[in-house]
C-alpha cells in the first residue's frame, strides 16, 4: 500500500497538491435524511491553507487569492463544503472534486479580447436601420402650410 503522505491531488499538468496540505472537518449535516442526519457527521469541509502552501508559486497564489476571495478566510484558508450526500465518504469526494474545479478555474488566465473591425454588411445594416428610423420620425412631423405652395 502506498504511503498516504505521498499521494497528491492533480489540479493541472504542472500543479499537484499533496494530500498532506489538505485537512477535512466533519460535522452534522442539516436537511432531510431522518436519523442519519441527527446521528452521523456527514457534512464535510475541506480546508486548504492557500496563503502558506509551498505547492503554489507566488503568481498562482496571488491569482487564487484574488479570484477565490469569497471562499477564503482572513487567515488565507480556502473552505470548500459538501453536505448533499448521506455518506461522509461521498461528501468528501464531492468536496475534493469541487476543490479541484475551483483551483482550475481560479488559475485560468483569461484570454485578452482582440478588437475586430465591423464587417461591411453589418455597417450597411446599421445605416439602413438608421435611415428607416429617420424616415419613420420624419413622417410623424406636422406638415407646414407654407411648404406645399
Amino acid at each position: 500500500m502506498a504511503d498516504k503522505s505521498s499521494e497528491s491531488i492533480h489540479i493541472t499538468r504542472d500543479l499537484a497538491i499533496p494530500t498532506s496540505e489538505i485537512r477535512f472537518q466533519f460535522s452534522r449535516s442539516g436537511g432531510p435524511g431522518g436519523q442519519n442526519v441527527n446521528r452521523r457527521q456527514t457534512r464535510v469541509e475541506l480546508l486548504f491553507d492557500l496563503q502558506n502552501s509551498p505547492s503554489l508559486s507566488k503568481e498562482q497564489r496571488a491569482r487564487l487569492l484574488k479570484r477565490l476571495a469569497n471562499k477564503i478566510d482572513r487567515a488565507g484558508i480556502l473552505h470548500v463544503a459538501a453536505h448533499s450526500r448521506r455518506s461522509q465518504l461521498r461528501n468528501r469526494q464531492k468536496a475534493t472534486k469541487r476543490f479541484v474545479q475551483l483551483l482550475r478555474r481560479g488559475l485560468q488566465i483569461p484570454r485578452r479580447r482582440l478588437p475586430t473591425q465591423p464587417s461591411q454588411r453589418s455597417i450597411q445594416q446599421r445605416l439602413a436601420k438608421k435611415r428607416r428610423r429617420s424616415e419613420a420620425k420624419r413622417l410623424r412631423q406636422h406638415i407646414r402650410a407654407d411648404d406645399g405652395e
